[in-house]
């Protein structure tokens, strides 16, 4: 069975960034899946579940109201091991490309004086969200964006060194 993609992602060296995850083509066209990293995995406490589902809630609602972007939008969520989002965009474009993008959606988290859908009519676990602590991580982020916007590393994976053996196959070692 082959690896997926984003388990050859070397997670022991990857920083908070906005990376590039995969491109799938879809009819005529394609979306591109990037990786919005908030944490570095396995070496920061991952963000908070409520305040990463009242993250999900805000940029979400802010990403699908950008007047230039609302129309890209496929998709906006969590990742399981709660370091960062995925976004699905139709078409395809560097990470560089949506810098100014996630930079404005996680400052607007700082105005948000409410979660948008925190009702129990809108959503699955109205009472699991945390507005402060989503203010804090989105603070968190968008400083570190501000103050690493030059560096490569936020936008380009670091990959993982696998083995080859001599027929040719790749190790993988879990």
């Amino acid at each position: 069975m082959d690896l997926i993609e984003s388990f050859a992602v070397d997670h022991t060296r990857i920083v908070p960034g906005i990376f590039f995850s995969r491109r799938d083509a879809v009819g005529e066209g394609s979306v591109t899946t990037y990786d919005i990293r908030l944490k570095m995995p396995n070496r920061e406490p991952v963000i908070d579940v409520a305040a990463m589902h009242s993250l999900e809630h805000i940029v979400a609602t802010y990403l699908r109201n950008d007047p230039v972007w609302k129309d890209e939008i496929v998709y906006w969520g969590p990742m399981g091991c709660l370091t960062g989002f995925y976004l699905i965009l139709k078409g395809s474009r560097a990470p560089e490309e949506i810098y100014d993008l996630i930079l404005s959606a996680f400052r607007s988290v700082a105005s948000a004086t409410e979660v948008p859908g925190a009702t129990a009519v809108s959503c699955g676990h109205y009472l699991m969200h945390d507005l402060d602590m989503a203010k804090y991580y989105a603070a968190e982020f968008v400083s570190y964006l501000e103050g690493h916007a030059g560096d490569e590393a936020i936008f380009h994976y670091p990959r993982s060194e696998r083995l080859v053996t001599k027929e040719g196959n790749n190790f993988y070692d879990s």
